[in-house]
């Protein structure tokens, strides 16, 4: 008697609780790809899931070009010369270094203790290269948090000398911010006191003080999950997104903030349409009208907007994001998932649905 009181307890409870861990998740199971609401792909012109690209957030053919002979052949220089002739101002140089050093520890993940010989061979053949030394530093980090658990002491080891690199390829490259921002991932594991992250902040902002890129990893050190609080996370995002200057995306960075501290339970009904979300939104899609088309770190804003566009029901704004980022998906909120193109698939349809629910077909949906 007392199992069958506890199985109705649970039927209860899992029928109040169910319909917002759906929410939450918006999980595979909400659209199976033969369902009536499925999106066909070639209707809009999406790329089917399987041809999603999910190295990049956005098209870099040059980067694309280079990776494929520098992994067909093991040969670094074409890297070396990618890297040299690209400007340390700006978002790219960043990107490009993060594209290299996860093929790298893809390769080594792929082929323990084979994979990724070229980067091995390039810090060998040139150690003073500076370009070489930033993707080794990223490289170590990204091997630390995806290879081993957070304080453990292989975890620290790592990041150790994560940090001993970041130090070698500050002075190769003088003026060159990319190393102090690797190093605030190196901040994030190894749980920098606040004075001595905010004087590795002052570097990092000294020579970019704009750079997207590096105030997402700060962030990423003040939410409450690693060293700082909720409060704390917000009023950096917040000061942040105020002092942005015209046509910056920093003015996004509070939509950042809202995202890392999602619950893993949303248990208010109309979360996404509460008024902080509604704000941190409208100050994203702000900011993604102002930009400059060439902008780098645009489709990273588009691709978070569209999670919460498709949670609050806005299909057709969402549907506007869709069509401008599609093809490359190597962005949060995917790549926090086990499987990118399929969570990435399960929001495009979602979105169709709800648009063509709403009248919308391809025809009336502006490019």
């Amino acid at each position: 008697m007392e199992i069958l009181w506890f199985l109705i307890a649970l039927a209860m409870l899992t029928a109040v609780v169910g319909p917002y861990v759906f929410r939450r998740r918006a999980g595979i199971r909400l659209v199976s790809p033969g369902a009536p609401d499925a999106a066909d792909p070639d209707t809009y012109g999406f790329v089917r899931q399987e041809e999603l690209d999910i190295r990049l957030p956005g098209p870099d053919q040059d980067l694309l070009d280079v990776l494929e002979v520098v992994q067909r052949t093991q040969d670094w220089r074409a890297a070396a010369q990618l890297l040299a002739g690209t400007p340390k101002e700006g978002e790219v140089r960043w990107q490009r270094v993060q594209a290299f050093a996860g093929a790298a520890s893809l390769e080594l993940q792929q082929q323990p203790g084979v994979g990724g010989a070229w980067l091995r061979a390039w810090r060998s053949d040139s150690p003073k290269d500076a370009g070489g030394a930033q993707v080794h530093a990223e490289f170590l980090v990204q091997q630390a948090w995806r290879s081993s658990r957070a304080g453990t002491d292989d975890f620290r080891i790592i990041l150790e000398e994560a940090r001993t690199l970041c130090g070698e390829a500050a002075l190769l490259a003088p003026g060159d911010p990319v190393p102090y921002i690797v190093e605030l991932a190196v901040a994030r594991g190894l749980a920098y006191p606040h004075d001595q992250f905010d004087q590795l902040w002052a570097k990092v902002i000294d020579r970019a003080p704009s750079h997207m890129g590096a105030h997402l990893a700060a962030l990423h050190y003040w939410c409450e999950k690693w060293h700082g609080s909720r409060q704390e996370a917000d009023h950096f995002a917040t000061t942040s997104a105020a002092r942005a200057p015209q046509g910056s995306l920093l003015a996004a960075l509070p939509l950042f903030a809202v995202y890392e501290h999602i619950p893993d339970l949303v248990m208010v009904q109309g979360f996404y349409q509460s008024a902080v979300v509604s704000k941190a939104m409208e100050g994203a899609l702000f900011a993604v009208h102002a930009a400059r088309p060439d902008d780098p770190m645009l489709a990273h804003v588009r691709h978070l907007l569209i999670l919460f566009l498709v949670r609050s029901e806005r299909w057709t704004e969402a549907m506007h994001q869709l069509v401008r980022v599609d093809g490359h998906i190597g962005a949060l909120p995917w790549t926090h998932s086990d499987d990118p193109a399929a969570e990435y698939t399960v929001y495009r349809a979602l979105a169709v649905a709800g648009y063509e629910a709403n009248g919308g077909n391809p025809a009336t949906l502006p490019r």
